[in-house]
């Protein structure tokens, strides 16, 4: 089958960081579900693995994680899906991704496609709701319909996690959202997904919360939280909660000790990571976006449709999710397309 992958860890910029080959075609395991991938989207995860990690052995790494598509066969322990069925996911950290025609992914990860969404559109959402999903539910263990009274600061609204996350939490819960965004385009998206009140990160986060008379009680830092640290601890509420999905260096933790707080890191690949008890969760909790989806509760969070996956346009879109002024997320139709 075809599919694209990198040999050497560094830039996008490299030719080692995108190669197309061909390689066999994956076959399920008794848990697994064998895909036609139709539908891909990219995350800043692609970026900072192939910058980081050498590919294990001789062979290229197939990345890609957000993916949509049609089963074409099952493992002999598969209960939920059969062949036909379409399905969206974000894979696993650890297996071959979805820039290839086929992937084989553990059915518990898997939900079933919103059928009001075509297949690119529908690959923007998985890893993105799965993680804006436990922040608000696992780590600020916030309530269906609770939060009323409560405010929830969102940093870097216009990504991926920030877009589905503003609609999840005005769609589920009575939380007050404010978001941050610091240009016309950006504004203009996190008010389209539904926040509150939109605040500049560019400028002192803390005093533009201050004027707006609330005092949040949750923050999801899910960029540059080195840079807001300081602010973050002197605009949350005693007792308040911390998540973020960056990696800072520098910060100084003892500081969130006199309000008592809490900080906790979201990774959502950690529970295939270690195969957890509760992995059945994320493909259940992708069932319920994809029921928002079709109720017209939630939209798709894609906003460049970058047309069929090539080596091209891989690259093209790698190197806008890497200069971090994507909006929403960069789609793109998978290898799937031109095998079938």
């Amino acid at each position: 089958m075809k599919a694209l992958g990198y040999t050497q860890k560094g830039a996008i910029s490299e030719p080692s960081s995108v190669v197309e080959f061909e390689t066999d075609q994956p076959t399920p395991g008794a848990g697994d579900l064998l895909v036609e991938v139709l539908g891909v989207s990219v995350n800043p995860v692609d970026v900072k693995v192939r910058a980081n990690r050498r590919p294990p052995g001789d062979a290229p790494r197939i990345l890609g994680f957000d993916a949509a598509g049609i089963v074409r066969q099952t493992g002999a322990a598969v209960k939920g899906f059969k062949p036909g069925d379409a399905v969206f996911y974000a894979g696993e950290f650890t297996r071959p991704g979805s820039n290839a025609a086929f992937q084989v992914v553990d059915e518990r990860l898997v939900g079933r496609k919103p059928n009001s969404l075509g297949f690119a559109e529908a690959a923007a959402l998985p890893l993105t709701s799965i993680t804006a999903w436990e922040i608000l539910f696992d780590c600020f263990r916030v309530a269906e319909g609770g939060g009323a009274g409560d405010a929830v600061l969102i940093i870097g609204g216009a990504g991926g996690v920030g877009s589905i996350l503003i609609q999840l939490a005005k769609q589920l819960t009575g939380l007050t959202v404010i978001a941050t965004a610091s240009r016309d385009d950006t504004r203009a998206w996190v008010t389209k997904m539904g926040a509150d009140h939109v605040i500049d990160h560019h400028k002192p986060l803390d005093a533009q919360v201050a004027d707006l008379g609330l005092h949040p009680r949750y923050v999801a830092s899910l960029n540059q939280t080195g840079r807001h640290f300081a602010a973050i601890v002197e605009l949350i509420q005693p007792r308040g909660h911390i998540s973020l999905i960056d990696d800072p260096q520098g910060i100084d933790i003892t500081a969130i000790k006199l309000k008592a707080l809490t900080l906790s890191w979201e990774f959502m690949f950690a529970r295939s990571m270690f195969q957890t008890d509760d992995m059945q969760a994320q493909g259940d909790l992708l069932g319920r976006v994809s029921a928002l989806v079709d109720e017209g509760r939630l939209v798709t969070t894609a906003n460049r449709h970058l047309g069929p996956l090539t080596g091209d346009s891989l690259r093209a879109a790698l190197t806008e999710q890497d200069s971090g002024a994507a909006i929403g997320k960069i789609v793109l139709d998978g290898l799937g397309n031109a095998a079938g």
